[in-house]
């Protein structure tokens, strides 16, 4: 899956890898070329006395150097370009991927782990691309080069290099094999302490109001120190490593000055030839050491590729149409359509929706009540398609939604959630979300309809010249910086800027006070005249006026028609009448 997920986002970037390669292979011989170098200047410049020699040579070395100086810093740059756009691409993709999934997608993965996957696995993999272009030319050729330099210089110590090298891998790969667990769980439990930041960050007002900041900093504390327990764990397996390595290259330096020394004094090998050889040796174990870091990235970067596949190889439940049909470009409403509509949540043991057919038209207005949990805003989400049926159809002009592209339903369905949601920025920004084109003057329209005029303009966010007012005053991330019923009528407006031919009100006047909630009504009555209204509503006095009003229980459609048929017809609609106002109330 690493490689799978990196070769598909390296591609681009190809002619920067080679150019990584290049400059790698041209420190690499600059490199394995200084020790030679060295030991010339010792053999024939010091221990003859040669001064000319030695600045001869000593020139050369000096050139070499500033070519392994400049090389490195610019095959370090393209690597870094290279490691840091593959992050941006996967990251994208990811987003992209994410952008698409359904409600049931979103609730099988939770948005914490989606974070973690968007974020730090990537950050994981795109550190992994980073030290493998810095090394992967760097630390077979040094390697392999050293070793033959090494046995050219005194083929005598040779049988020291083919024991540290393995000595060295041995420990390494011990090492390797006990992270790799680790990192799997350190990634799960960043998962899970996100997940209890980010309930508790949007759940603050709840926490304080029930006084469970105690009980919450114990929930973030158990999550805190699990991520710790396994940090830590990592972390000494990472201080082992270190030692482990040195002493290595001690007893490996040590080990060519003790037998080096003896062959030097029974005139085998000349000074400089000892030094050469014992520089190469520490380079070669040098290299096998920064191969070492790379590798210990591998674990903790497979886990992260694996966890970003799954994301990325999730196929939406909401597949777009291979060839979707247009809706009419006709004005006005658009009837939607229920016919025989059947849904069940996955993994559910009975349906949410059974056999539900009715018929809302254009230009009339359709309610639907029932009790919590009966199907409402399941029915109306199957509108714009944020589930698809199980059973049966949903038709917008007679159209199956399921041939329509998201583009097209999006056009037609304007959807006022049940839990109003604001983006951070301002409130012109909010509004412009259903047109992105409106100018000034549809946005006071639409919130004069939505009764948000008088709060807006009166409006002022910041201090000072820079304060911000009106259209203009700042939001919040999710609107926490205005109440409930402010949220609910910029949302109406935000739908009424776009001016679909389906409006959907999902339970969207709760946070409404009476008064407000029927200037809202009168207001949309003229606003959205031929288009087709879908309203869920809680209160009775929202849906009489309706055209058609439909009582759901248990996912089943128990009643239809007026208010005064409904009253006559449907025990379960007096019940719910009776349970807010009297019967001769609202007669």
């Amino acid at each position: 899956m690493l490689w799978t997920l990196i070769r598909r986002h390296l591609r681009p970037y190809l002619p920067h890898v080679a150019a990584v390669a290049v400059l790698q292979l041209a420190t690499v011989l600059a490199t394995l070329y200084l020790p030679s170098l060295n030991a010339d200047i010792i053999d024939n410049g010091v221990a003859t006395g040669d001064t000319d020699h030695i600045w001869r040579v000593g020139g050369i070395m000096l050139v070499v150097a500033m070519i392994q100086v400049i090389t490195a810093i610019v095959s370090v740059w393209f690597g870094a370009r290279v490691a840091m756009g593959i992050g941006r691409d996967i990251r994208r993709s990811v987003y992209t991927r994410v952008d698409r999934f359904s409600t049931e997608e979103m609730g099988r993965y939770g948005a914490p782990t989606l974070i973690t996957r968007a974020t730090n696995d990537v950050q994981q993999v795109q550190m992994l691309v980073l030290m493998t272009l810095n090394f992967m030319v760097m630390v077979p050729i040094m390697s392999i080069g050293g070793i033959i330099m090494a046995i050219q210089e005194d083929p005598g110590l040779s049988w020291l290099v083919w024991v540290s090298v393995p000595v060295l891998m041995l420990i390494v790969g011990l090492l390797v094999t006990k992270l790799m667990p680790l990192f799997q769980r350190m990634q799960d439990n960043i998962d899970s302490l996100n997940g209890v930041m980010r309930e508790q960050i949007m759940g603050i007002r709840v926490v304080r109001a029930f006084v469970r900041e105690d009980h919450e900093t114990g929930r973030f504390t158990d999550a805190n120190a699990i991520l710790t327990d396994t940090s830590v764990r990592i972390g000494r397996l990472f201080v082992i490593m270190g030692p482990a390595i040195t002493v290595v290259l001690h007893l490996a330096t040590a080990a060519v000055l003790w037998f080096g020394g003896h062959r030097v004094d029974a005139g085998l090998v000349e000074v400089g030839s000892l030094t050469a050889f014992m520089q190469y040796l520490l380079q070669i174990l040098m290299a096998v050491m920064m191969g070492t870091f790379m590798f210990m990235m591998f674990p903790r970067a497979i886990i992260s590729a694996r966890r970003i596949g799954e994301v990325l190889e999730t196929t939406p439940t909401l597949a777009e149409p291979a060839r979707p049909l247009a809706l009419e470009s006709s004005g006005g409403g658009a009837t939607v359509e229920f016919r025989d509509v059947t849904f069940a949540y996955p993994g559910a043991e009975s349906p949410v929706l059974d056999g539900v057919s009715f018929t809302a038209e254009a230009g009339r207005t359709t309610a639907i009540i029932g009790a919590t949990g009966a199907g409402k805003t399941t029915l109306v989400s199957l509108i714009p398609r944020l589930h698809d049926a199980t059973g049966g159809q949903v038709l917008i002009y007679g159209i199956p939604v399921t041939d329509l592209d998201r583009a097209s339903i999006s056009a037609a369905v304007g959807l006022v959630p049940q839990k109003p949601y604001l983006f951070s920025g301002t409130i012109a920004h909010n509004l412009r979300f259903g047109d992105p084109t409106a100018d000034d003057e549809q946005l006071w329209r639409a919130l004069d309809v939505a009764q948000g005029t008088e709060f807006v303009r009166d409006r002022t966010t910041g201090e000072g010249e820079g304060a911000a007012r009106g259209l203009e005053s700042s939001v919040s991330q999710g609107g926490t910086n205005v109440s409930g019923g402010q949220r609910q009528r910029l949302c109406i407006a935000r739908t009424l800027v776009a001016a679909p031919r389906v409006y959907v009100f999902d339970d969207s006047f709760s946070a409404l006070d009476v008064t407000t909630d029927a200037k809202v009504r009168e207001g949309l009555a003229q606003h959205t005249e031929g288009a087709t209204t879908i309203i869920v509503a809680q209160r009775i006095s929202t849906i009489t006026a309706a055209d058609q009003i439909l009582v759901l229980e248990e996912g089943r459609i128990v009643g239809r028609g007026t208010h005064d048929e409904l009253l006559e017809s449907s025990q379960t609609y007096r019940e719910i009448v009776d349970s807010q106002i009297t019967v001769e109330e609202t007669a």
